[in-house]
């Protein structure tokens, strides 16, 4: 594998703190607005961020002839399907629990990559996926309990994480020509019209009216980790091989136990102290290449 370029370093950082940082965010909004209606803001938030950043990268709204389907596969995967199983695992188990349970990701991509497409393991990205998977089985031990508890939550947290990698594969396997962000902007949109119909027939009006606070996660959550966090991990998938796109992902639940630390003043326990040490050795071997 060649040397990873400090743009690609780059970019994998502001994406790690983008959606790493979000989750704290996350537990704010939903202790006042449903599910489905967080989820809604969140995706209008996004669209309009997106439909702004997109005419002023130059870039086209216009969608390649025949991409339509893969386009959709991509949307319903990466984006609708994600957000119902993530958040049918946060009614079963504490958010935090479910996104160590959504960030197996990896492990579903070396999976399928193996199994459906052959794609051939390396020894180094071998044990850079062994490490990854010590690293989630560190941050899921404590909370076995829990899940035995609540098998609901283990399947959707596990089920969101292999959604993610079908739609993973699905972008990085098809030729998108002239589409950067407006990627993003298509599956975000694609994803609306079925939440938004949920959350009027399921949720209903938020009462009471949440607060500014709460709003202000939702829209923030829409505006950044959403829109400019999804655009940049699509980039990312596209300038690396898919394993170890995947791979990079495993960072952001180590930052999001930091900013629960830091803003909700979470404790920080042995095993995701030991976590964290795995992830950096993960992603190391996973990044930087073999000496020859």
């Amino acid at each position: 594998m060649n040397r990873v370029s400090p743009q690609v370093l780059a970019l994998l950082a502001a994406l790690t703190l983008m959606w790493g940082t979000n989750w704290p965010l996350f537990r704010i909004a939903l202790d006042e607005l449903p599910v489905l209606t967080f989820r809604s803001i969140v995706l209008i938030a996004g669209i309009a961020v997106l439909a702004l950043v997109v005419p002023l990268r130059g870039e086209s709204f216009a969608v390649p002839h025949g991409k339509w389907p893969a386009l959709i596969a991509a949307a319903a995967f990466n984006m609708f399907i994600w957000n119902i199983a993530t958040s049918m695992a946060v009614l079963y188990i504490p958010s935090g629990h479910a996104s160590v349970l959504a960030y197996t990701m990896p492990l579903w991509v070396a999976f399928l990559g193996f199994v459906v497409f052959r794609q051939r393991l390396t020894p180094r990205l071998l044990l850079a996926i062994v490490v990854g998977a010590a690293a989630v089985l560190a941050l899921m031990l404590p909370n076995f309990q829990s899940y035995g508890r609540a098998p609901a939550g283990l399947f959707w947290g596990l089920f969101a994480g292999f959604s993610w990698a079908v739609g993973t594969f699905i972008v990085k396997r098809t030729a998108w020509p002239g589409m950067g962000v407006s990627l993003t902007f298509w599956q975000a949109t694609i994803s609306l019209a079925p939440t938004l119909l949920g959350a009027l027939v399921i949720d209903g009006l938020p009462q009471p009216w949440p607060s500014a606070k709460a709003l202000a996660a939702a829209l923030y959550t829409g505006a950044v980790p959403m829109a400019l966090g999804t655009a940049s991990w699509f980039a990312l998938v596209k300038l690396l091989p898919t394993q170890v796109a995947a791979l990079s992902s495993i960072a952001i639940p180590i930052v999001a136990i930091v900013s629960g630390v830091l803003i909700l003043d979470e404790p920080l326990s042995a095993l995701q102290a030991v976590a964290i040490a795995s992830t950096v050795l993960s992603l190391w071997l996973a990044l930087m290449p073999a000496r020859r």
